[in-house]
């Protein structure tokens, strides 16, 4: 767990909670999305099955370690198909997963039926709630019931981006460990290690991650960079209100071969958004994502209202929370085009 990246405080916490043995049966980790959620819960399940730890932390070399985290988990061609928990190479340490954008109230069921279980190999079993705040109400209350009286050997751990979103009795029945995103310094570091990415190329790749590892080692920095440029230019015709060239960009971005980096190319714009609106109120170079391009954001901030770039990031931001229903992405972004051009 110690070579994670990132929230120190929350590895000592752990390690801590391991060490006297009081781990809670149900816990929430709640943070940006890809800051690391995950990795910890895989740490600490494989802290404890691990078959010799060390100061209550996992060896990371015995047979129980590295089957944890080893997930064979299908293409879903149907909901019920994700009615299960998957477990990993480890059968004490499970998963469940969202079909689409709804996790089940098969799965949950699924899961509260595992939990019975006593542990096959170890002391413990580890289950993990992926995006749990894709939950609708009748699996959370389904979730309810299992955490009210979880087995003792059972431990339960929610991943939740937007922990806000689940019941308030939910919440109240985990011990929630809240992850911040990793410096950029450390996510740096870390991409050059993997020699996966120049020096360059990691600068920029941990910067416009937001501080999330994760996101980090997506990013195919050319791919990332020609998808800005084009953002950029939506963001020039917005702020000269040019509603042709925005509404040609609408088209270009929603068009159906263009769909997997949909969200993706939203996100870039959000953030040059923000960045704009970070140097228009005075914030340094240290302070914005796409610090390469600072003098060219510049430009474009004395050319911007700070009133209209706020706005502009709460109508993306409501496009974002609606992605969870099956919105009409055309629609919807040439909806934000002429509002921004307004």
């Amino acid at each position: 767990m110690r070579k994670l990246i990132g929230n120190k405080d929350v590895k000592e916490m752990l390690l801590r909670l391991l060490r006297t043995g009081r781990v809670p049966n149900a816990l929430l980790f709640a943070g940006p999305e890809g800051v690391g959620k995950k990795q910890f819960a895989l740490g600490l399940a494989r802290s404890l099955v691990c078959t010799i730890p060390k100061d209550g932390e996992a060896c990371g070399q015995c047979g129980a370690c590295k089957r944890v985290g080893e997930f064979a988990i299908p293409t879903f061609e149907k909901g019920e198909d994700s009615d299960y928990v998957f477990f990993s190479q480890h059968p004490d340490v499970g998963i469940i997963v969202p079909f689409r954008r709804n996790l089940r109230i098969g799965a949950v069921r699924a899961l509260d039926r595992e939990t019975h279980f006593r542990p096959y190999e170890g002391s413990a079993r580890v289950f993990i709630v992926d995006d749990a705040e894709k939950m609708n109400d009748a699996a959370s209350n389904a979730l309810l019931k299992t955490l009210e009286e979880p087995p003792p050997t059972s431990h339960i751990i929610l991943i939740a981006s937007r922990a806000d979103s689940l019941l308030p009795t939910i919440r109240s029945r985990c011990q929630t460990i809240r992850f911040a995103p990793a410096p950029f310094d450390d996510i740096e570091k870390h991409l050059i290690a993997t020699e996966r990415f120049s020096a360059d190329d990691a600068a920029l790749a941990a910067r416009v991650s937001g501080g999330s590892i994760g996101r980090a080692l997506e990013i195919v920095p050319a791919s990332f960079r020609t998808q800005r440029s084009l953002m950029l230019n939506v963001l020039r015709s917005a702020l000269a209100g040019s509603i042709r060239e925005l509404l040609a960009g609408s088209e270009e971005m929603a068009d159906a071969k263009n769909k997997d980096e949909y969200e993706e190319n939203l996100g870039i714009l959000q953030g040059l958004i923000h960045d704009v609106w970070l140097l228009r109120n005075g914030a340094g170079e240290s302070e914005i994502l796409n610090a390469d391009i600072k003098a060219e954001l510049s430009q474009l901030a004395e050319a911007a209202a700070a009133t209209a770039l706020a706005q502009w990031l709460g109508e993306i931001e409501t496009m974002q929370e609606n992605f969870i229903v099956n919105i009409n992405r055309r629609i919807a972004t040439d909806s934000l085009f002429v509002a921004m051009a307004g």
